[in-house]
């Protein structure tokens, strides 16, 4: 079961891979200035996957008009995600979970996906501005996305 609602979001520092370099990205940084939109999936180069982000990106703009930050988080290594988010002109920021300690803490571990071990499960949060997750979902099974009309309700409440 992932973090339910009205817990306080744990805090993290993970990496994403910029044309800059390795750049580090704190959750708290957005506390007290926006909201922001948690995108757990299970692998770069997969089928689902690439639709959720791909269409994510496309719809960056409503998210921005909300007031939100959105993050994905895989993992995948950063440099293996720079170059799916590449192929794929996804233009969403990509976090590198790869020792699973963030997904570990929201609660949303996928167990041996195809038989290759441990991801994260397909699931999205919104953390309010005071830190707090004011949506949480994760989805049945990884090929299900999220109910992205629900994460821009809950956005759309400030």
């Amino acid at each position: 079961m992932p973090l339910a609602i009205g817990s306080k979001a744990p805090d993290f520092t993970l990496k994403t891979k910029t044309a800059d370099g390795l750049k580090d990205i704190k959750l708290s940084d957005n506390f007290g200035q926006k909201q922001t939109v948690l995108l757990f999936f299970p692998l770069a180069f997969t089928s689902v996957c690439t639709q959720e982000m791909c269409d994510t990106t496309a719809g960056l703009g409503d998210y921005e008009k909300l007031g939100a930050t959105v993050y994905a988080i895989s993992v995948d290594s950063p440099f293996a995600q720079e170059a799916w988010a590449s192929a794929n002109k996804i233009k969403l920021t990509i976090l590198s979970d790869l020792n699973k300690t963030v997904a570990k803490a929201y609660d949303v571990i996928f167990p041996g996906l195809a038989g290759i071990g441990d991801t994260s499960a397909r699931a999205a949060f919104v953390i309010g501005k005071d830190g707090v997750i004011k949506y949480s979902e994760q989805t049945p099974s990884p090929k299900e996305l999220p109910n992205f009309t629900a994460v821009k309700a809950t956005l759309a409440k400030g």
